[in-house]
């Protein structure tokens, strides 16, 4: 069995033969202090526009396109 780096590498370079590219985000800390309340406010500020209830419909629909 090979050692977890050298099959890691084997895997990314599969990856990048295929096209594919490594990115790194960054995302919020839900465990942060205020990340509950920036949540709801900006949940009432998505809420508060009919425009974006009609965009987060869309999204909704092409988050459940891939299931069955």
């Amino acid at each position: 069995m090979q050692p977890t780096r050298n099959r890691v590498q084997t895997y990314r370079a599969k990856l990048r033969q295929s096209g594919l590219k490594p990115v790194q985000i960054w995302v919020p800390d839900p465990a942060a202090p205020g990340f509950a309340a920036e949540c709801q406010r900006q949940s009432r500020l998505a809420l508060a526009e009919p425009q974006n209830l009609e965009d987060l419909e869309e999204v909704a629909q092409v988050a459940e396109w891939g299931e069955e």
